[in-house]
């Protein structure tokens, strides 16, 4: 029998109610929400993976901070008020591989994802479903973008405490650790850092590497509201730490879709501030909905 290890029940809270991109409110605004027929605005997928970090942290110690990969595919949206709970399979002894899910309180599914300890990964969860893609065809939202395609520029980022992320992510890393379902001295106090430097936590890692992303001018076509359906971030010498600069490099990996959404995936690569060494990296599977966008029907069958 597999042992698993489970986290407390959490109430996690929707922090991008005021989030703008492409000069419009997002789907985690409640009335935008509304009008693509969702109840309510959803809780940003990246905040459940913190509910994982003390459960990796006691299979894997500070390597998990430095090498680990947290590869998500997400099931199902969560709102404000309602409790989650995260689980890993424990893996054998010198095991660098396990599964992980997180449920609501009423079993519900929220999302799927494997954990790895580099640097040999294997092969994750989505690099699995990437082989498995539908094949995007007549694109009209992504119509105009292309697997290779680069970011215009290279992005210079840095996540400061007190920082406010600006439209795409309008709070600071204090705010959100004032909210944060799973806290810890080490992101707010480099004195409490076994690296002697203040940690970004894993879920605003994504925050870090998404928040200058308009700076990539890949051409998505708007009005058009999206969703994270995929995420993955992998360290390869984390941590990532607040305050410091880092180098942003994008590229379009694959372009899929399915019957509601057109999906681009994005692999973001993040280097030291000398732009040499690479120390980290995400995968975005950006879903875009097609019920979102005014002129979908009509370019559809143009």
């Amino acid at each position: 029998m597999t042992d698993i290890l489970k986290g407390p029940l959490r109430s996690p809270v929707n922090m991008l109610t005021e989030q703008k991109y492409g000069g419009h409110k997002s789907l985690h605004d409640d009335a935008e929400a509304a009008r693509l027929g969702i109840k309510a605005g959803p809780i940003e997928g990246p905040t459940h993976f913190q509910q994982f970090v003390p459960l990796l942290a006691e299979v894997w110690g500070n390597a998990w901070y430095e090498r680990g990969c947290f590869s998500c595919h997400f099931l199902n949206m969560v709102f404000d008020g309602e409790k989650v709970h995260a689980e890993i399979d424990r893996p054998a002894p010198g095991a660098t591989h396990t599964l992980c899910r997180a449920f609501k309180e009423d079993g519900t599914p929220v999302l799927e994802a494997s954990a790895t300890l580099g640097p040999d990964h294997g092969e994750t969860l989505l690099e699995a479903r990437m082989k498995s893609l539908r094949p995007a065809n007549d694109l009209v939202i992504l119509a105009d973008l292309k697997v290779g395609m680069q970011g215009a520029s290279e992005e210079r980022v840095r996540m400061g405490a007190d920082q406010n992320m600006g439209d795409l992510y309008p709070f600071s890393l204090e705010e959100k650790l004032g909210k944060i379902t799973e806290n810890h001295p080490m992101y707010s106090d480099a004195s409490a850092s076994p690296w002697g430097r203040a940690v970004v936590p894993l879920e605003m890692v994504s925050v870090l590497a998404n928040y200058s992303s308009h700076g990539a001018r890949f051409p998505v076509k708007h009005p058009s509201i999206g969703l994270f359906a995929d995420l993955e971030i992998r360290m390869i010498e984390g941590p990532l730490f607040v305050g410091e600069e880092y180098v942003l490099r994008r590229e379009v990996v694959a372009l899929s879709e399915s019957r509601r959404a057109e999906n681009y995936w994005i692999r973001t690569r993040i280097f030291d501030a000398s732009g040499q060494k690479q120390v980290a990296e995400m995968l975005l599977n950006h879903g875009v909905m097609k019920a979102s966008y005014p002129a979908y029907p009509k370019e559809k069958l143009a």
